[in-house]
């Protein structure tokens, strides 16, 4: 008789909202797992979106989005310091072009207080341009939300998952859910490669694909497609350009192309709105770009379109009934899904919320009393002073050699992402790690060095490194022999 390993709970998908309700989880002593179709965490709509903690006023009353969003726009500030995850309230301006948008931003602030966002105030011109002198020349009044804030969203997923690994949830990655069983007990989830487990409860966080997987369980009650959101990213240089988070007013596509400072002090420009059929198609198209510069520069003016350092594409999650999917399909088994905007605001009053129900339909477990919520930041030797990198570099001189010269991360912090939880296992995951490839070369001076300590530290052959999983290797062989200082050729 095949036997399999027995969880209390399974969550499907490692996202950010699959990430903190792992975390959530890992404050009770059970046998928890993340299961995640891809090589690693945050590489769906968590790897590319706007960035943003949104304060409230968007999502209509009495809907889960305006009570997630709120809430989790409230813990977040917290969460990312137990974490050590870069964040700034830094406030938002939803600005307006004429008398009917002023209409429509007075509507957003009534709503806003409605929902319980506090601070919110619409802008005369003169008012706005006292806090952002490089506001459109055709601005005539904004919504100013002082609660706004921007994170990195990958950077919180990755200390979620870490954490909740770190307080003994297990990830298991490359496991595409794609064949659901009914058990006595519970349910057996199968992957693709035939691998199983089994759970007595399951949270399905699948993000574009949670129908996918809903149906599996024979729930089709709701339908989910992607919207693709296009985006520009510009230097660093460019990051002081404004201060707030500046969004266009809203259309039922979404909140439209904003301009935004990022944590890491580049520029954000986007994202346009496009409905789609294929939940993979991530590519960017010229239209979309150009309508990126358009609308982004009628709202911010001197934004130095020559600076671009790189272009992308998001997914975002709609789902059928127009607000967060956050019930259960049967007993056991819990749909988190149709996360779209505010879904990032929202991640940990989402997982807060998704305990809660799972206690009504009858999880108990005692606390986990070794439970640590808190993370060290990944970024820790950046934020010494001169000193402290000095004694640190005194005993670990692999903090002294400078592998990303763009973004100056060394071959110690490399070493230090690769060897914590979870495990990054290509370069992709090491810039999402440590933002090295992230800066203006775009990793043109940096991969090689990568693709060597990487492999060198999983073992594998410098042939099999890839950028991103699967099929996309970097190199199919030497030409010579060479590499980082010290090392020597395998």
């Amino acid at each position: 008789m095949q036997t399999y390993t027995q969880y209390d709970v399974a969550v499907i998908g490692a996202g950010v909202v699959g990430g903190m309700i792992a975390r959530e989880l890992s404050r009770y002593g059970g046998k928890f797992c993340v299961l995640e179709a891809m090589p690693d965490v945050a590489m769906g709509a968590t790897r590319a979106n706007s960035a943003i903690v949104h304060a409230g006023f968007d999502a209509k009353e009495g809907t889960l989005k305006a009570k997630l969003n709120v809430r989790g726009s409230q813990m977040m500030e917290q969460v990312a310091r137990d974490l050590g995850v870069k964040y700034k309230r830094n406030g938002s301006l939803v600005v307006g072009f004429s008398d009917e948008d002023r209409k429509t931003l007075e509507e957003l602030l009534a709503r806003g207080e409605r929902n319980g966002v506090e601070g919110l105030r619409v802008l005369s011109r003169d008012e706005v341009l006292k806090i952002e002198p490089n506001i459109g020349d055709a601005v005539t009044c904004a919504l100013h939300a002082p609660t706004g804030a921007i994170i990195c969203p990958y950077e919180l997923c990755i200390a979620a998952v870490g954490c909740a690994m770190d307080n003994g949830v297990e990830l298991k990655r490359n496991f595409k859910v794609v064949k659901i069983e009914k058990t006595q007990h519970g349910y057996r989830l199968i992957s693709e490669n035939g691998e199983a487990v089994e759970a007595v409860r399951v949270i399905n966080c699948a993000g574009v694909h949670s129908d996918d997987v809903a149906r599996l369980a024979g729930d089709e009650s709701f339908s989910v497609h992607a919207r693709r959101g296009e985006y520009m990213l510009l230097d660093r240089e460019c990051g002081d350009l404004i201060s707030h988070t500046v969004f266009r007013c809203p259309s039922k596509m979404g909140k439209g192309i904003l301009v935004s400072p990022t944590v890491d002090g580049n520029l954000l420009l986007g994202p346009t709105a496009e409905d789609i059929e294929d939940k993979e198609d991530t590519e960017t198209t010229a239209a979309g770009l150009d309508k990126v510069r358009t609308q982004a520069t009628e709202q911010v003016k001197g934004i130095a379109l020559g600076k671009v350092i790189t272009s992308f594409t998001g997914l975002r999650s709609v789902g059928s009934t127009g607000d967060f999917i956050i019930s259960f399909a049967a007993p056991g088994f819990l749909n988190c899904a149709g996360i779209e905007s505010p879904g990032l605001s929202s991640a940990p009053a989402i997982a807060e919320y998704a305990l809660e129900l799972l206690k009504k339909d009858g999880f108990a477990a005692p606390e986990n009393p070794s439970y640590n919520g808190t993370r060290r930041p990944a970024h820790w030797f950046s934020l010494l002073d001169l000193d402290g990198k000095n004694k640190v570099i005194a005993e670990h001189p692999e903090y002294a050699h400078i592998i990303c010269r763009c973004e100056t991360v060394s071959e110690g912090e490399i070493l230090d992402a690769i060897r914590t939880n979870p495990r990054p296992t290509d370069i992709d995951g090491i810039k999402r790690r440590t933002r090295a490839t992230m800066g203006r070369c775009q990793g043109g001076f940096c991969t090689p060095y990568l693709v060597e300590i990487l492999a060198r530290e999983l073992g594998i052959p410098y042939e099999a490194v890839t950028k991103f999983g699967g099929g996309s290797y970097l190199n199919i062989g030497k030409t010579s022999k060479g590499g980082l200082a010290g090392s020597e050729e395998k």
